[in-house]
């Protein structure tokens, strides 16, 4: 593990969330109960063309390549199904597989799904026929039946499974319980401790919106979390059973602004093991997208493409022999995957993996011989309007352009192995989340650690010209007061409007600068925290779930205490209050104006039953609560007077 301590400046994050980098971090041991020497893994060539049939469909495992799970499904993109013809796919331990022919929602391929996993180690065989129209392929059977029609092309490849490395005794992240001057608690939200979101240069630009960003691995209570550019919560689903989220983004789904994150466990490995949501903007669940092939989707990123396709990260372990890189003859490698995830079925449309497409010298780090060796560590992906995927390699110091189909990679920039002349300041070291803007140029957050190599964390944007293969810096941005120096994760969101957001992500910092560099905004979460990526957007949502409230008597018995919140809501101007001496004489007593996350009052008299109604801006009721009983004051202490789901009383 990289020593953190050696940091000389800033890095205030969380160091125990800091390694998600994954740079050489520990999370079980790579030599630990595999029985003898691991099988070779490094492929006898990283050229790997996943087009065939003259182009017309791509194919993955993609032809030569090393590292198929071994539940991997065998993926036909390109043709409708009624193209795919006499799917035979045979492994050379287990023989011919049968399986089923399953369609993608989309229209424009298929996968074959075989009927049990293949052996680890051996070379899988596939022939079809692509084209010409007539008879589909038929399912569950080892050779489907039909044969080639006119103008219809035969193709045929081959791969090998990989050893797959259990990482079910990799530890979780530890999660500390934060200081409680780090968090909010709420009345109406009890067991909720929101992190506090400190402001401190005020917005200058109210257009770009709210925060979006999350909190964790480390201590405190993890969840996506909403913020007003002045600090205030809007929205904090707070997740239980060790789950973390990551990545809280907006992007269109179906037309629309939908939220979208990843969930799940934060292994030390410096990976996710879980599943990517999207939400509408009443919170309510619409997507889940999970990984396929044997994989769990990763928590580095998850991106919408339309269509119902996304493009997500994988962590795909496996065994492998390092002795003639210097490390175990019995280690493991930390390969790296891309799916192509159709929406609606699940199936697995094109998978990619960095083991068979980039060579392993690429790398800044070195085996060692106690821990699976995290030699790539890719970041984030970004799909192009040509199909092509930009990609972050964290562990090479590069960035890659992957050309679509055929998964070859067209072109580095940075590392050992740059297609580009690098200019002043364009060299990169342990980067997060390269984006591709409209006229081409790239953004990178430039953590510059860890170990340190820079002396401050940048957000950069490079010109590239494809002439003179020579890149150049056209903008960088530090944090001035104090300078940060991130360890991991980080992002850069250039706006519309020339600004950059900057989430320092290990320094849980999020920076608005303007197109000349001014700072414009600047806030931070508790300093033990991390926050991976930060967002701003224009954000509106009502909740599908009830207002909640609590209310209960003063200590003299007299007078009744009212505390009101509407969790997600981001319309609410004022709340009418309803009360009486039971449950059908509740009437309007009060209204007051919406003072923050949550809006508490005094009404001057005993009340039994109370009830709320959020109100917008011009008077109209939002949203009604249930009527609640009013409890005693003593009562009010013991912690269970409100539902822990936050979806209102019932």
């Amino acid at each position: 593990m990289r020593d953190f301590g050696s940091i000389p400046i800033l890095i205030i994050g969380a160091l125990s969330a800091v390694i998600i980098a994954g740079c050489g971090s520990s999370g079980g041991r790579a030599d630990a109960g595999t029985g003898g020497p691991a099988p070779d893994c490094v492929p006898q060539s990283y050229t790997h063309d996943a087009a065939l049939a003259s182009g017309r469909v791509d194919v993955s495992p993609a032809p030569g390549t090393v590292s198929a799970n071994p539940h991997t499904q065998i993926s036909f993109l390109g043709v409708p199904i009624g193209e795919i013809h006499d799917v035979r796919v045979s492994g050379s331990r287990t023989g011919p597989h049968s399986g089923d022919l399953k369609a993608y929602s989309q229209g424009d391929g298929a996968s074959f799904l075989p009927s049990a996993p293949f052996d680890p180690g051996e070379t899988v065989t596939v022939h079809a026929t692509i084209g010409g129209g007539g008879q589909a392929a038929r399912s569950s059977v080892p050779q489907t039946a039909g044969g080639p029609t006119a103008g219809a092309q035969a193709i045929s490849f081959s791969f090998r499974v990989a050893t797959p490395y259990s990482t079910s005794s990799a530890r979780q992240f530890p999660n500390p319980t934060a200081n409680p001057s780090e968090y909010r608690t709420f009345h109406t939200l009890p067991g909720v401790q929101a992190p506090i979101l400190t402001v401190t240069h005020e917005d200058e630009d109210p257009a770009a919106g709210d925060i979006f960003t999350t909190n964790g691995p480390g201590p405190g209570s993890y969840g996506p979390l909403i913020y007003t550019p002045k600090g205030r919560l809007v929205w904090f689903h707070q997740l239980s059973g060790g789950k973390v989220a990551e990545d809280l983004n907006v992007q269109e789904y179906e037309g629309s602004p939908h939220i979208t994150y990843w969930q799940g466990e934060v292994i030390t490995l410096g990976f996710g093991l879980g599943e990517d949501v999207v939400l509408n903007n009443r919170y309510e669940t619409v997507a889940t997208v999970k990984g396929g092939n044997g994989l769990k989707a990763d928590l580095h990123d998850f991106e919408l493409a339309g269509n119902h396709v996304a493009y997500i990260t994988a962590l795909n372990p496996i065994r492998c022999n390092l002795s003639s890189l210097g490390g175990s003859a019995n280690g493991v490698l930390l390969d790296n995957a891309i799916q192509e995830i159709d929406m609606k079925t699940g199936l697995v449309m094109w998978e990619w993996h960095s083991v068979d497409h980039i060579p392993l010298s690429a790398s800044e780090t070195s085996p060692n011989k106690g821990r699976p060796w995290d030699w790539l560590h890719l970041n984030s992906i970004d799909p192009e309007r040509s199909g092509d995927l930009l990609i972050s390699a964290r562990n090479s110091w590069a960035v890659y352009q992957i050309q679509a189909g055929s998964g070859e990679i067209l072109w580095t920039l940075g590392g050992n192995k740059s297609s580009f002349k690098m200019g002043p300041g364009t060299k990169t070291a342990w980067q997060h989340d390269a984006r591709m803007l409209p006229n081409g140029e790239i953004t990178i957050f430039d953590d510059g650690a860890n170990p340190p190599v820079h002396s401050q964390s940048r957000a950069i944007r490079v010109r590239l010209n494809f002439a003179t293969k020579e890149a150049t810096l056209t903008s960088s941005y530090t944090h001035g007061d104090p300078p940060l120096l991130a360890a991991s994760q980080g992002d850069v969101q250039w706006l519309a409007n020339g600004d950059a957001v900057v989430g320092y992500g290990g320094v849980p910092w999020v920076s608005e600068y303007n197109s000349v560099g001014k700072l414009i905004y600047d806030a931070h979460l508790p300093l033990s925290m991390a926050s991976y990526r930060d967002y701003r957007y224009p954000w509106q949502a009502q909740p599908a779930t009830r207002p909640a409230l609590v209310a209960n008597l003063n200590n003299t018995g007299e007078e009744t205490i009212v505390h009101m919140s509407w969790n997600g809501a981001t319309d609410v101007a004022s709340w009418r209050i309803l009360a009486g001496m039971s449950r059908s004489s509740v009437q309007a007593t009060a209204t007051v104006p919406d003072t923050g996350f949550e809006t508490s009052t005094l009404l001057p008299k005993r009340y039994s039953y109370v009830q709320v109604q959020a109100l917008s801006s011009t008077g109209e009721t939002i949203g009604t609560s249930s009527v609640k009983s009013v409890e005693s004051y003593a009562s009010s202490f013991d912690g269970e007077h409100a539902d822990p789901s936050g979806k209102g009383a019932k």
